[in-house]
């Protein structure tokens, strides 16, 4: 009797297609599938999935591992919650390319971007490269617990081309704009899955300077849609202004669509302020433009875009005072007990945050908005419980509150405050984004943000959320909520070997118990190099995770096995 590497035997099969769930066995053979129903064959390792689910391994089209990948080899949090696939290089920053002398500018723009402390990159860093095809290679020699994909980011281009003139925000000259748009089909041609860039303005670092992309003109960034043409591949993924016009930015996003001839991406969030209808207006100019045939699709977050506040994180309300600057880095015992410091307590109470940074004082502000997470984290809380709310309860002021917060469970305590998605204090927009046939689920950043947010648990979340937990009318169908976790992402950034459960298919798969999917509490590790701390979440649930054939964890826990690799270029499935 033939015999093959492995059989799952029994369960519910959601082939991440949209199709009906079956029961039955499914084989694997030198990392693809080969058999999917009734399998006669015997495997050289059995797992007896009866009673769960068979579904595609996950595919995260925005992460930002691009330096957590050169420097460690399991991509956590991304890897327990599923995923077996993610693509980094999102919203215009990463390492490549980068000459020498170029990286401290990098450094400054991915701490401020995406809260990467600058000591931890300075640590985990080889800088084993200078142009992105070296930097590709770089990744092609690491072992990995899933498969990574890269990006090229606009603001790693724009100073590699144009130096110091970059960060200056100086306009490119017409030998600049030939070499970023040549540079671009290289970067394509030699594997990257696309190109990225963004508009946000808050994007800077963390001395408060934009990021180098930031004030490109229209000229500079249809120079990386002419290279996406020039190569005929890839996806230009944007992050676009959030203030401003709405329509406005979706036509400039339209054009750049219309130039490159590829897809194209883009992140939507319902914002807290401002125009409230700013993201149903971009969903109908996004039906308009794919009714006419333009590869354009929104990432959406499955939950609210939130980050988190503690004493041992990167903000809380207090952590931009003078006269807590001198505590920022000491243990977090060392933080409490001058806290508990009574006459400490009155001169933070009587201070006011300072920084040069607009977004970091905004941020630390905000934490009036702010909820307490508890034991249990609760990503919907009552309007009752915000800060605020609670502070005037009791008669006194919300800094008075917060700082007692704090101080709970040691000083452990982590304060949520649901920023984007969460401006009416429900999901009901959540819901209607994700139902738009122009969206796809992304948006969680994992590799980023290590001491502000954990939303690499966004694929937990949707499915205990959306698939299982809600009410009969808002509900989504098991067999549809894993597509938009599995085929629907891959499809749009050209992967078409992963994401289902097909014969051919790559073999990266996830058997889970459904019922008793939960999400854990995000806690701190200081397990990054130099000592760095990042917010871990774990969940319960995921029986087991292949990648390539191989089960690289069983019960969320690593088997230590590391079969992911570098992804150069799209694929295809396998005749």
């Amino acid at each position: 009797m033939a015999k093959l590497d492995l059989v799952i035997r029994g369960g519910l099969i959601i082939d991440g297609l949209g199709n009906a769930p079956v029961r039955g066995d499914i084989g694997i053979h030198g990392g693809r599938i080969d058999s999917i129903g009734r399998v006669d064959a015997v495997g050289t390792e059995e797992i007896d999935a009866a009673g769960y689910m068979v579904t595609p391994g996950f595919v995260d089209v925005h992460t930002h591992y691009d330096g957590q990948a050169t420097w460690e080899n399991r991509l956590v949090p991304s890897s327990t919650h599923g995923v077996t696939t993610v693509l980094m290089g999102n919203c215009g920053v990463g390492f490549a390319p980068c000459k020498p002398h170029q990286r401290a500018m990098l450094v400054a723009v991915m701490e401020g971007v995406e809260d990467v402390p600058e000591v931890v990159m300075a640590e985990g860093l080889p800088w084993n490269w200078e142009t992105f095809p070296d930097y590709l290679d770089a990744l092609d020699a690491r072992e990995l617990d899933i498969d990574v994909a890269a990006q090229l980011p606009h603001s790693a281009l724009r100073v590699f081309v144009m130096g110091e003139r970059a960060a200056a925000h100086e306009p490119p000259n017409a030998e600049d704009l030939a070499k970023m748009r040549a540079l671009t089909r290289e970067a394509i041609e030699v594997g990257a899955l696309g190109v990225s860039t963004s508009r946000n303005l808050m994007h800077r670092t963390k001395a408060g300077d934009l990021a180098p992309s930031l004030h490109s003109e229209e000229e500079e960034l249809l120079a990386l849609a002419g290279g996406l043409r020039d190569a005929g591949d890839g996806v230009y993924q944007i992050i676009p202004r959030v203030t401003g016009s709405a329509k406005e930015e979706f036509a400039l996003m339209r054009r750049l669509a219309e130039a490159a001839g590829r897809p194209l991406s883009y992140s939507l969030l319902q914002m807290p302020s401002g125009d409230a209808d700013a993201w149903r207006t971009s969903l109908d100019a996004l039906a308009e433009a794919r009714a006419d045939g333009l590869q354009i699709k929104a990432q959406v977050a499955p939950r609210p875009v939130g980050m988190l506040y503690g004493l041992d994180l990167s903000f809380h309300p207090f952590s931009l005072h003078p006269s807590f600057r001198p505590l920022l880095d000491k243990p977090l015992a060392e933080k409490v007990a001058a806290m508990r410091d009574p006459a400490f307590r009155a001169i933070l109470l009587a201070e006011e945050p300072q920084d040069s940074n607009p977004v970091s004082l905004a941020t630390v502000k905000a934490f009036r908005f702010a909820y307490p997470m508890g034991p249990r984290c609760n990503y919907e809380p009552a309007l009752a419980d915000r800060i605020d709310k609670r502070a005037a309860a009791l008669g006194i002021t919300p800094e008075e509150h917060v700082y007692d917060l704090l101080l709970q469970a040691e000083g452990r305590a982590l304060l949520y405050q649901p920023g984007a998605n969460y401006r009416d204090g429900n999901l009901d927009a959540v819901r209607e984004m994700l139902a738009h046939s122009g969206t796809v689920v992304g948006l969680a950043d994992g590799g980023a943000h290590y001491g502000m947010i954990c939303d690499a648990s966004f694929p937990t979340f949707f499915l205990s959320r959306w698939a299982r937990d809600a009410c009969a009318e808002q509900r989504i169908a098991i067999e549809d909520a894993i597509a938009a976790l599995t085929s629907e992402p891959a499809d749009m950034i050209g992967l078409g070997d992963r994401g289902r459960l097909a014969i051919g298919a790559k073999a990266d798969l996830n058997i889970i118990d459904l019922a008793a999917l939960e999400l854990h509490t995000p806690t701190v590790a200081k397990d990054l190099p130099a000592g760095g701390r990042r917010l871990r979440q774990g969940a319960d649930g995921y029986v087991a995770t292949i990648v390539s054939g191989v089960v690289t964890y069983r019960a969320g826990e690593p088997t230590g096995l590391l079969p992911g690799r570098l992804v150069r270029g799209t694929r295809r499935l396998a005749a």
